[in-house]
């Protein structure tokens, strides 16, 4: 499965060495296919919890040594092994998944970004361990950089989130900010809406800089790879800026225009 469109993996996977690419595919392979169990077609909640209790016991399969059957996680199985993985990360990206099935509101930024705990880091702590590069500095600095991406996931998906009826954005911003629930609902671009996002896109953006100088600080190719990610992720928010705001009728996304500012702009870090 090639890494092209799970938004908590490397944009940049055309640096990964090839070393890597097989152990990356595998993890990728993992939490695309379990986050569309919880996302994509039309199943019920019980239905959709219960396949992703199944991928919980694949993992305690594998950390008990059993052979998997199953040909992801027989791959999986063996990437873990090869690098010496930890379980819990997979583990956290479960606990999301299935957060998102019951939880579609949050009422706190602490809320959320505990989420985002579990749904965007753990992908970053397991690219720096299989650059053998996970010390509690990197760590650190790869989960903000994680958790903003999410979060400017959020603010470029709050229309397709709300047909989801999921709102990514804490409830009591909104209220802060006069923006009701429904306003969302309505796609009503008002100065209340306008000052809310500008407010999310700040706050975001100090916190994807906060971790910015992991990228400067790893060599090679991870290096280079992760001022792509920071600088794609920053470009995005620039990108909502410039459309006064309006994610609803407008998603910002990155063009091929956008790739020449993103090499320009990592070089100069």
């Amino acid at each position: 499965m090639p890494v092209d469109h799970y938004e908590n993996f490397p944009v940049a996977s055309v640096l990964l060495p090839k070393r890597l690419v097989p152990a990356v595919e595998a993890i990728y392979a993992f939490a695309r296919s379990a986050d569309d169990l919880a996302d994509e077609g039309n199943a019920a909640p019980a239905e959709r919890l219960a396949a992703l209790s199944s991928y919980e016991a694949a993992l305690d399969g594998i950390e008990r040594g059993e052979l998997q059957t199953d040909p992801m996680f027989r791959r999986l199985a063996a990437v873990i092994a090869q690098f010496g993985l930890p379980l819990q990360p997979f583990r956290d990206l479960l606990s999301a998944f299935r957060q998102d099935i019951v939880t579609t509101r949050y009422q706190k930024l602490e809320e959320l970004l505990d989420y985002c705990r579990r749904s965007a880091n753990p992908v970053g702590y397991l690219m720096l361990s299989l650059y053998g590069a996970a010390d509690e500095r990197n760590v650190r600095d790869s989960d903000a950089i994680c958790s903003a991406l999410q979060l400017i996931n959020f603010l470029q998906d709050v229309a397709i989130d709300r047909q989801k009826d999921r709102i990514y954005i804490p409830l009591d911003d909104l209220a802060a900010h006069g923006v009701a629930p429904g306003q969302l609902d309505r796609q009503l671009v008002d100065a209340n809406w306008r000052a809310l996002m500008a407010f999310e896109v700040e706050r975001t953006r100090a916190l994807m800089l906060s971790g910015a100088p992991l990228a400067r600080r790893l060599p090679g190719r991870i290096g280079w790879e992760l001022r792509l990610v920071v600088q794609g992720g920053l470009r995005i928010l620039d990108k909502i800026e410039q459309v006064g705001y309006d994610v609803f009728s407008r998603r910002p996304k990155l063009n091929a225009f956008d790739w020449l500012v993103l090499g320009w702009r990592a070089l100069k870090m």
